[in-house]
């Protein structure tokens, strides 16, 4: 694989459309499983989703970035945005049952699920996910 594999993208919804190439190509480079593709795509998309929607507000002048890397038998993926970040302890668990009838917090549980470990860095502002791939 390249050092880095990147992607650039405006902050409007349509541009999560960029993501599915993207996976595929990082596929072809890192020759992981179906299983491991799949929970990437859908973890990515939530996250490149949160950054545009939460993080960069949908502002079109606001970019967000995702960098990946491959490193000791892991795909290691940043995805950052331009807005002012959250703190991941104050989402709502959205599986304690107060909670269930509740809208908000499910993508990030959702990444906390698929992926093999999931960081919070930057003020929130960036979302670094590894996925094993052997």
């Amino acid at each position: 694989m390249q050092p880095e594999l990147k992607l650039k993208i405006k902050s409007t919804p349509n541009q999560v459309k960029y993501i599915e190439r993207y996976v595929h190509n990082l596929m072809k480079c890192c020759k992981f499983s179906q299983e491991v593709y799949d929970n990437i795509l859908i973890t990515l998309t939530e996250a490149v989703n949160n950054a545009i929607i939460h993080g960069n507000e949908k502002d079109e002048s606001k970019f967000v970035s995702v960098k990946c890397v491959e490193k000791s038998k892991e795909v290691v993926i940043r995805i950052s945005d331009e807005g002012r970040g959250f703190d991941p302890h104050e989402v709502a668990d959205p599986t304690l049952p107060q909670n269930l009838e509740c809208c908000g917090g499910r993508g990030v549980h959702i990444m906390k699920e698929l992926s093999d470990k999931i960081m919070f860095l930057d003020s929130g502002r960036t979302v670094e996910m590894h996925f094993k791939i052997a």
